[in-house]
């Protein structure tokens, strides 16, 4: 079906659009495999991206058109082997398929992000700063090598982390913070709280 496909647009170009064969074979179809592996590559980014905050159903559906793609562009180079304009092509669009995808994974930020962070000396004004913008927070006194520190620890959506990594940056430039991924939590909206302070256990 796929091939068929192709023949049909083939002759629409050659026919119709007096698009000469070698255009067609060396330039047109080579972007044809390339752009078909830069959303296939693309869209497996996403897929994987969903599987791990659990949303099935999307990522299925994601999958099946996924993997239609993927054979309409391996089709096309088998049915072309002997050309290396076709290799090239796939190649090609792999790659730029892995930057396209971690690209959109970036700008849809989807999910939530555990972020702990370890101040420098008084860890005061982060707090306050952080809690200013609705971060919920939870914060423990301790001592590092320098002294009294604060541990804090948050779950924020993944949209919000710049803006969080901004705010230690402009409170706390030498705190030590590390994120992790949150497959899920029991809060979806990650309401406005204020947060929890306990001195460190001994």
């Amino acid at each position: 079906m796929t091939s068929a496909c192709l023949r049909v647009c083939a002759g629409f170009f050659m026919e119709n659009l007096y698009v000469d064969s070698t255009l067609f074979q060396y330039v047109l179809l080579p972007l044809l495999i390339t752009a078909a592996r830069v959303l296939d590559v693309s869209m497996a980014t996403i897929r994987i991206l969903l599987l791990g905050r659990g949303v099935r159903n999307i990522a299925a559906i994601i999958g099946f058109f996924e993997v239609l793609i993927w054979l309409f562009a391996l089709t096309q180079l088998l049915n072309n082997i002997s050309n290396g304009f076709q290799f090239v092509a796939f190649a090609l669009g792999f790659a730029l398929g892995n930057w396209t995808g971690s690209w959109l994974e970036e700008k849809i930020a989807l999910g939530n992000v555990a972020v702990r962070v370890i101040t420098q000396k008084n860890g005061l004004p982060l707090i306050k700063a952080l809690r200013k913008q609705n971060f919920r927070i939870t914060h423990i006194d301790a001592h590092g090598l320098q002294g009294a520190v604060h541990i804090i620890f948050a779950i924020v959506k993944r949209k919000s982390l710049k803006q969080v990594q901004k705010t230690i940056k402009q409170f706390n430039p030498l705190a030590f913070y590390s994120v992790e991924d949150v497959r899920s939590v029991n809060l979806s909206d990650l309401p406005f709280t204020k947060e929890i302070s306990a001195p460190l256990i001994k």
